[in-house]
């Protein structure tokens, strides 16, 4: 059944730059985010970040295959979900995602989606491979430039940091661009839509944290070659890799790169 949907009005929650917030207002733009959730692994819920004013949330809570949870940080957001949503009130988590302690909710695998605050995005991402073995996807709206990088392949100028790290956990998609148009207030960027499954790596051959380390150290100076790049952790053997740049290296290949390190730095 086809269901009309209206805008809600904007008016109701007064949008705060110290959050980031944009609410979205292109209701095709949030039924396509929305669709965009394939049930990857089979996850009984999903949980919105930031819902603000539910634009998203109206879609979710019509989903029969799961139970949608949101967290949010707005006070006055979460009194206008509350108020327009009352079937939503016991699953509204009040709160800030980034010290949500998800095993006090969750027992089981869930997905995460959301229109994430530009400013932090990446820390979202950062804390999600965290606890990547509770969430099999993630469907989310950032700014196109980051969005970008972490869907890029290896070779590709945008690929960096985030590309790496996500892709060595987790299948990416970019789905769609979407103008600052479809936002109160419009950003003064683009945005785009990416969706992230989880790939079957359970564990990496080599040490993660240090293989974070050595990624990150590559891209800080991603110009040089590796030899050069990497002289902060230390004086590696010869090898083929360190010729290249970071941007050239595939998950596999910063993997190999990191067993080196371990080498290097070994007592």
């Amino acid at each position: 059944m086809k269901v009309n949907y209206k805008h809600r009005d904007d008016s109701k929650v007064r949008a705060k730059k110290h959050l980031g917030q944009h609410f979205l207002k292109d209701i095709s733009i949030a039924e396509r985010i929305v669709g965009g959730l394939s049930g990857h692994d089979g996850y009984k819920q999903v949980l919105e970040i930031g819902p603000g004013m539910g634009v998203l949330t109206q879609f979710l809570l019509k989903e029969p295959a799961y139970s949608t949870f949101v967290i949010e940080i707005d006070t006055e957001s979460v009194a206008y979900l509350k108020a327009h949503y009352p079937e939503l009130t016991p699953r509204i988590l009040e709160g800030d995602f980034l010290k949500f302690d998800t095993k006090t909710v969750f027992d089981a695998p869930f997905a995460i989606i959301g229109n994430f605050p530009y400013n932090i995005s990446s820390q979202i991402f950062f804390r999600a491979l965290q606890i990547r073995d509770q969430i099999p996807e993630i469907v989310c709206m950032l700014q196109k430039e980051v969005a970008q990088r972490i869907a890029s392949p290896p070779g590709n100028k945008d690929y960096g940091i985030l590309s790496v790290l996500l892709q060595a956990f987790y299948d990416i998609d970019y789905l769609v661009s979407v103008p600052p148009g479809a936002f109160d207030p419009p950003p003064k960027v683009q945005s785009g839509v990416i969706r992230l499954r989880r790939n079957k790596v359970q564990s990496l051959a080599c040490s993660e944290k240090l293989f974070f380390t050595v990624v990150k150290t590559a891209f800080n100076q991603r110009r040089k070659t590796l030899r050069n790049a990497l002289k902060p952790i230390g004086e590696f053997p010869e090898h083929p890799l360190l010729t290249r740049r970071a941007e050239q290296l595939s998950v596999a290949e910063f993997v190999e790169l990191t067993r080196m390190a371990e080498q290097v730095i070994a007592p």
